[in-house]
């Protein structure tokens, strides 16, 4: 029923170079409430339905050669909102965790979640060690699920753990180098982010992935979240293939 009301409008689709893939993929699943308010609807059907592009993303992603694709599924800041719209997004998360797991786990997806998730609920945290275990040898994709996440969270709690590795006698100071630091982080194995991508005309990163985004190329769209379709994906990996990624050296000509 909802797809009914996406009315999402699709162009001929990008050509990309499968060469040239970015392997680690963000993005910030921003515009659900937007998306509602101008169909007249509730915030709630605003998230149901990003909740459902999700699930058409991950494949697509999967599909074209990405390795890992991480999403910002619910923040530390997002506890400010009204409690009846927190219930319902940690019941959202609940439900398309139930809903797909499986489905992802029999397409080859391996998922992991970032973030503090100590701090759910004991049934949450019991869903999310479950879709871990099931999917942890899978070969394809990763998706990252960032809940209870905050990239300024994340680094305190990284501090936190080297300064006690150092106390406890573990590592010494002149071992903690940026390849060690990005190995503790919520994101570990890949830490570095190619492309960012935020929908919902918004231009600024939100306390998402602070540490690996220091050379990400990022790339912004108007759609709202729930207007997000594989040929959308695809224009943004399009263009993260016209760039030059340079890391603080120079380009060719200058």
């Amino acid at each position: 029923m909802l797809k009914k009301l996406f009315n999402r409008k699709r162009s001929d689709t990008p050509v990309i170079d499968r060469n040239i893939i970015p392997q680690h993929v963000a993005i910030i699943m921003d515009g659900n409430g937007r998306w509602a308010k101008r169909r007249g609807m509730p915030r709630s059907m605003g998230h149901r339905a990003g909740a459902e592009v999700l699930k058409e993303i991950v494949m697509a992603a999967d599909e074209i050669g990405i390795r890992a694709l991480t999403v910002y599924g619910f923040s530390t800041e997002n506890w400010k909102r009204p409690e009846q719209e927190v219930s319902l997004l940690m019941s959202l998360i609940k439900e398309y965790l139930n809903n797909n797991v499986k489905y992802m786990h029999e397409h080859n997806v391996r998922i992991r979640f970032i973030g503090f998730i100590g701090g759910l609920s004991e049934d949450l945290q019991k869903i999310i060690q479950d879709a871990e275990l099931l999917t942890q040898n899978n070969t394809g994709l990763t998706l990252q699920l960032a809940i209870n996440y905050g990239g300024r969270d994340e680094i305190i709690r990284t501090i936190r753990d080297i300064v006690k590795s150092v106390a406890d006698g573990v590592i010494t100071m002149d071992k903690i180098t940026e390849e060690y630091v990005s190995s503790q982080l919520f994101t570990k194995e890949f830490s570095d982010v190619d492309l960012l991508i935020r929908p919902s005309s918004d231009f600024r990163i939100s306390n998402f992935l602070l540490w690996q985004l220091a050379y990400a190329e990022f790339w912004f769209t108007d759609l709202h979240w729930p207007d997000f379709t594989k040929e959308t994906l695809l224009e943004a990996v399009a263009a993260y293939q016209k760039r030059e990624r340079r890391f603080g050296g120079l380009c060719d000509e200058e």
